[in-house]
């Protein structure tokens, strides 16, 4: 038996053995959710209306977030494209004798 076998079985275990305790992560976080909704729905059953209502109230703020995001996204471009034209315009100074 040569030295490489061991490594590559140990090499193999560690893969699988990091396969499976992501897996259990993803488990133990599945069964949290359901547990979780079972708590919320046992001890108040208006809940689902609850969750509706929050829902909405997520929706405005969500929207203004997106709004100021594209208008952060423009002023950006913008400020690209005047910083790039003072570049020119320094480059273009510089040269002049």
């Amino acid at each position: 038996m040569s030295r490489i076998s061991p490594q590559a079985d140990l090499a193999d275990a560690q893969a699988r053995n990091a396969r499976l305790a992501g897996r259990i992560q993803r488990l133990e976080r599945r069964l949290s959710v359901a547990l979780g909704e079972q708590v919320w729905c046992a001890s108040a059953p208006e809940a689902p209306a609850g969750i509706e209502e929050l829902q909405r109230t997520i929706t405005g703020p969500e929207q203004r977030n997106f709004d100021l995001s594209a208008r952060v996204e423009e002023r950006d471009g913008e400020l690209a494209a005047a910083r790039a034209a003072n570049r020119e315009l320094t480059r273009a100074q510089n040269q002049r004798p």
